[in-house]
């Protein structure tokens, strides 16, 4: 796997906000849209025939400066569904790895790292709060993404593989 920069990244990456701040070495930030908490219930089964969502409910913001141009949510303990602004288009050669911004780590909140394919539209995450309270102000940037390029596995031929080495024969043991 390759491991593509940080602006080649962003070429298959809409929605960003502002590249000069999202746009790094080898990732590209993600960035807060919405927030919801999660529903009561759930469901899943093997084969997906009685497989239910949990429910999304939309969080309410709010300002907590009067001079604070983009409002903020206030989450306690538990888990919430985090709606990014931002979508990404990988072609078939390409696998995205999304973990957590090293400040919302800090600030006490996580999601799993994940690997996505394909069109993620838009990208969605499961955060996670274990602090008493977080604060999370509209286009935060919650997440990193890393692009990596598969290289295609040439199939091997004979001639191309490793002859055994040989081992050593065991010696015999007489019998008595």
């Amino acid at each position: 796997m390759q491991l593509l920069s940080g602006k080649a990244a962003a070429a298959h990456i809409s929605g960003i906000l502002h590249q000069k701040y999202q746009v790094h070495g080898f990732s590209v930030h993600l960035t807060a849209h919405k927030i919801s908490s999660v529903g009561p219930a759930g469901q899943i089964d093997f084969g997906g025939s009685e497989y239910i969502a949990a429910g999304k409910i939309e969080m309410a913001t709010h300002q907590l400066r009067p001079e604070d141009k983009y409002l903020w949510w206030e989450l306690g303990r538990g888990s919430y569904f985090v709606e990014c602004n931002e979508t990404l288009h990988l072609a078939a050669d390409e696998i995205a790895l999304i973990e957590p911004e090293d400040r919302l780590l800090r600030a006490g909140g996580w999601h799993v790292p994940l690997f996505v394919r394909g069109h993620v539209a838009p990208v969605e995450l499961l955060l996670q709060v274990g602090v008493e309270r977080l604060r999370v102000k509209e286009n935060a940037r919650l997440a990193r993404v890393r692009l990596f390029r598969i290289e295609e596995m040439k199939p091997r031929t004979r001639a191309s593989r490793k002859t055994r080495s040989k081992e050593p024969k065991r010696a015999k043991r007489k019998r008595k």
